[in-house]
This record gives structure tokens, sequence and C-alpha cells, in this order.
């Protein structure tokens, strides 16, 4: 069981790809078709951004992105964390789980249930 906080700012996971970027195309097929099903998106929406179009308002202050893909968390305005490449679906879960740590939305009690010997499996979010 999830356990969030109200929120009064949504946390996001911003996509930058290319369609040029056979790395990306790993992603969408191994991760991207069934991101939408999980209990990590429910905590952070996917929000895609191609790297060669011109970024929108909100997204101006994100800096450094050189690779495909680069996947950066984003609550209340600033960056929380990123993750640069895709090494494979395990790499990427565990990844984004240790972001999800990180969010401000995440309560106190969340956090206390995922440490310690009766802690979720690591394939569970905490």
């Amino acid at each position: 069981m999830l356990w969030l906080a109200p929120a009064v700012h949504a946390a996001e996971l911003v996509y930058f790809g290319s369609v040029a970027c056979a790395v990306c195309d790993r992603w969408d097929e191994e991760v991207g078709e069934v991101y939408a099903k999980t209990q990590e998106s429910k905590i952070l929406p996917l929000r895609h951004h191609d790297v060669h179009d011109d970024r929108p308002d909100d997204l101006k202050f994100v800096r450094g992105v050189v690779f495909t893909p680069t996947f950066v968390v984003i609550e209340d305005g600033k960056e929380v964390g990123r993750i640069v490449g895709y090494m494979g679906d395990f790499f990427f879960w565990e990844q984004v789980d240790g972001l999800i740590k990180k969010l401000d939305t995440v309560t106190p009690d969340r956090h206390a249930a995922c440490a310690g010997p009766s802690a979720q499996p690591t394939s569970a979010v905490c």
C-alpha cells in the first residue's frame, strides 16, 4: 500500500528522448509500454519531451541534458534527480525507486516502511 501526503504540488518524470535514439526505442519497448500501469507512474507521471524541440517555459530551468534518454524528476518546479541513459529495465526501476524516496510528497511513514528487516521487497515502490 502506498502512502502519499496530500498533493500540494505534483511531481513528474520528464523523459528527454529523441526519435533518432536507438536506446530510447529500447526503453520505449521494455518500460515505456508498461510504465502507465505501474505504482511508480501514480507518483511520477511520465512526460515526454524531444530534446530537439524547444522547451516549454516550465522545463527551461532543466540544464545539462546531453544524452538520450535522460529522465528528470521534477517536483515543485525543482529538479529532484535524474537518470542518464538506460541499461535495462531492472536498473531503471531501481533508480526510479531511489528517486521516489527523495520526493517531498512521500511521507516519513512511507520512508520508515521501506527500511529495516520488515521492509518491502526491493521491487516494491517505497
